[in-house]
């Protein structure tokens, strides 16, 4: 994955625009660390192979982490924190954002087809 450039990323998303495509969504602020630190409160969503069709998508931010939205037609799909993109061979994109220390916290991504 490479650091987000706003247009690139934008051009991206233009891609999906009017067309049903398939949604994964997931954030964690790390579940898995929570029994180092009892007091800690883990928190996270995920959602995977939803069919949603958006008529406007965006991706804003004066510097990373940027944030990422989806107008739907009942609403907006959102996702904030987003550090890197890429494009994978299945013509998947791919937003992700991670933390100080390179792990996941955040993950929006479009595909023309369900992800496995």
């Amino acid at each position: 994955m490479q650091p987000i450039t706003l247009d690139t990323v934008q051009n991206e998303i233009n891609k999906f625009l009017n067309q049903d495509v398939y949604l994964h969504l997931e954030t964690t602020n790390g579940a898995y660390a929570s029994h180092f630190n009892q007091s800690f409160f883990s928190v996270g969503a995920y959602i995977r192979n939803a069919k949603v069709n958006f008529e406007r998508g965006i991706i804003t931010g004066d510097k990373a982490p940027y944030r990422a939205g989806l107008k739907i037609e009942l609403g907006w799909v959102y996702a904030e924190g987003l550090t890197h993109w890429e494009v994978n061979e299945d013509g998947q994109l791919l937003l992700a954002g991670h933390d100080a220390e390179g792990k996941l916290a955040v993950a929006l991504q479009l595909s023309p087809h369900p992800f496995e």
